[in-house]
């Protein structure tokens, strides 16, 4: 099932159970979903891929992951714990990110590939990584990763 119908079913499952929380969040997913499909619409009807409909997911993520820390930074630990709950529930439909030590792996055999010697290969480094590891990593573990490697 196509992430974004998985999302509207969930969306009745909460519905019928009366689960504002979960609701909330769901609804709030959907409506970044339709905004996306109105912004790639050219003639008529668009769909989104599932690509893209994970990008959408992962920049709510990372919204969330923001106001967490500054809601943490701000003493408001009432609210971060909201935000900690909403990402929970957005991370259950984004697929699994690979663990440090995985992309690590990942960044050391591509660093040998191209032959990658210092931090100045950064930008060398990082584009056909971003390719291979988007929607499967954060970008910033791949950064410090990336940096880390050549630093070595």
């Amino acid at each position: 099932m196509a992430l974004k119908e998985q999302i509207l079913e969930d969306l009745k499952t909460a519905m019928k159970a009366k689960d504002k929380d979960r609701l909330q969040v769901l609804r709030s997913l959907k409506a970044k979903l339709q905004e996306k499909e109105i912004a790639e619409r050219k003639d008529g009807e668009a769909t989104l891929t599932e690509d893209q409909a994970i990008a959408v997911l992962m920049k709510a993520a990372k919204q969330r992951k923001e106001s967490i820390t500054q809601f943490e930074e701000g003493n408001r630990e009432d609210l971060a714990e909201k935000e900690k709950a909403e990402l929970e529930i957005i991370e259950e439909y984004l697929p699994k990110m690979l663990t440090e030590d995985e992309v690590r792996e990942v960044v050391s055999k591509k660093i040998a590939d191209l032959g990658a010697e210092g931090p100045q290969d950064m930008g060398k480094v990082m584009g056909p990584i971003m390719g291979m590891l988007k929607g499967k990593a954060d970008g910033g573990l791949v950064s410090k990763v990336v940096k880390e490697e050549l630093s070595n």
